[in-house]
């Protein structure tokens, strides 16, 4: 299913189309600030075992992201901040980031990994953080990408929905998505460390 929503004003019925879906264990595909993302219910075992099946990975070889609504949200999964990392995100949040941070036990343990870390991204993009703050829970991520790796991601949300319609319950149509992927900042350590350059800038005091 292909289900248009606006992207700066996403209609309400719509976004409630997709809860009912991820509420009963379906797979959807979204828009975000970077690339269109595949994801689920965090706490849906059967939905996150299917995505992997989809993409072809091991969920515990694969680093995962939830996408949380605030930073509220993502205290309820990591340990304390330091403060000038908590500094950092809220400067930057929402925004193309991904926060590599030290998981709490709160976590389902569907992901719990030997580094007790968890990518978190609150993207600067009001459909996927709807969904999450309607839905109460975060919703995995993993980026669309397009079958031939040396192509990249796959752009425009028809285009995902023609190749995936068959694996996914639904595709949501926001906006074209950006050709480049979140910056990716590792805060388990003292220092902040850019573990990946995208489209999130890094000019600030790590």
């Amino acid at each position: 299913m292909l289900l248009k929503i606006h992207p700066d004003n996403p209609q309400l019925k719509k976004l409630e189309k997709a809860i009912s879906i991820l509420k009963n264990g379906g797979v959807i595909i979204y828009p975000t600030d970077t690339a269109y993302g595949i994801g689920c219910d965090v706490f849906n075992k059967k939905a996150v075992e299917r995505i992997c099946r989809i993409k072809n990975i091991e969920v515990k070889k694969h680093n995962f992201s939830f996408i949380c609504h605030d930073l509220s949200h993502i205290s309820d999964f990591t340990k304390q901040l330091e403060r000038r990392h908590y500094r950092i995100m809220k400067n930057l949040l929402p925004g193309p980031y991904t926060f590599i941070l030290k998981a709490n036990n709160h976590i389902p343990r569907l992901f719990k990994n030997k580094k007790r870390t968890i990518g978190i991204r609150v993207p600067d993009h009001k459909i996927p953080r709807e969904i999450v703050r309607l839905l109460g829970n975060p919703i995995l991520t993993t980026s669309v990408k397009h079958e031939d790796a040396s192509l990249g991601y796959i752009l425009d949300p028809e285009l995902i929905h023609e190749r995936m319609k068959k694996q996914v319950d639904l595709v949501i149509a926001g906006d074209i998505a950006s050709k480049e992927v979140s910056t990716v900042l590792d805060c388990t350590l003292e220092n902040i460390v850019i573990r990946r350059e995208g489209k999130g800038e890094v000019n600030f005091d790590l």
